[in-house]
């Protein structure tokens, strides 16, 4: 394949084909597309569309602006910056080529350059591929669940199930995301069995089945089970899809309740089948 090239995108030509992969990652739904001018007018303003490129043909694109988050402390101290990541999309024909995680590290030395410290951004909880990216390589970390985000949504990657979203936050000076940059932290050793693994999942045909849980962790660190894919488990069985998205919204919500925060997944061979799990710690959050 031809080396990749990650560019600063400035004019409305550019914008225009991040539109146009924008409608081949979402189709079905032209009411989700960000506009060009819009696009433009970010970049032109404190905001960032980084493009990816073989040769010269956009193969994928990251979009986000400058937010702020609440403080905590000192009367007086106002609302901090940071940048919210609002879109990262490949091309099918270009995924599984570390493209997504070259855009994530351009636009965290640019964001760096602008004195923010924070990135944020939401995904779907069930979607592996996202968290493998998120959570494993990137060293984002999650405290917040946002049940039913958006609301309806009707295009193809996400129409037929209600919106629930982590928001997850990328402390992009911290050392633990520099220890990513270098190198991702291996997965734990596959087990037959997982310690305080509160939701193992039923074996089933051809997907697993959500466990019953009753929610009672003591442990400071706990594993909490997903299915290893979520895209094909929602065009194969839409009701089990469904029992998932509940299923795990209910778990997530009260872990977080409790003090718990995202910052592991791994994905392992066990039982002749592939499984996915996020690790879950009890407060104070790692370094």
């Amino acid at each position: 394949m031809k080396d990749i090239s990650i560019r600063f995108l400035q004019n409305s030509a550019e914008m225009h084909a991040v539109e146009a992969v924008q409608r081949q990652v979402w189709p079905g739904d032209n009411t989700s597309i960000v506009p060009s001018h819009l696009l433009l007018t970010a970049a032109h303003n404190g905001g960032l569309v980084l493009g990816a490129y073989v040769a010269e043909v956009l193969v994928g694109f990251v979009f986000g602006f400058v937010g702020t988050r609440p403080t905590s402390g000192g009367a007086g101290l106002g609302p901090r910056l940071k940048h919210c990541s609002h879109m990262l999309a490949i091309l099918p024909a270009y995924r599984n080529q570390h493209i997504g995680m070259r855009l994530k590290w351009a636009q965290r030395q640019y964001v760096l350059h602008q004195g923010i410290e924070l990135i944020t951004w939401t995904y779907d909880p069930l979607e592996a591929r996202n968290a493998h990216l998120n959570i494993a390589r990137l060293g984002t970390v999650c405290h917040s669940y946002l049940q039913n985000l958006y609301g309806t949504m009707t295009d193809a990657l996400n129409m037929g199930l209600p919106s629930d979203r982590f928001q997850v936050d990328w402390w992009i000076a911290s050392p633990r995301v520099d220890r990513r940059r270098q190198q991702p932290p291996p997965p734990p050793a596959a087990t037959a069995t997982l310690p305080h693994l509160l939701n193992p999942s039923q074996s089933g045909h051809p997907w697993p089945h959500p466990a019953t849980v009753t929610l009672s962790p003591t442990s400071s660190q706990v594993l909490v089970e997903i299915p290893p894919d979520f895209q094909n488990l929602k065009r194969t069985d839409a009701s089990l899809a469904l029992a998932w998205r509940l299923h795990t919204r209910e778990l997530f919500t009260q872990l977080f309740a409790q003090g718990y925060t995202i910052d592991s997944f791994f994905r392992a061979t066990m039982e002749g089948r592939q499984r996915a799990f996020y690790g879950l710690r009890r407060s104070p959050q790692p370094a």
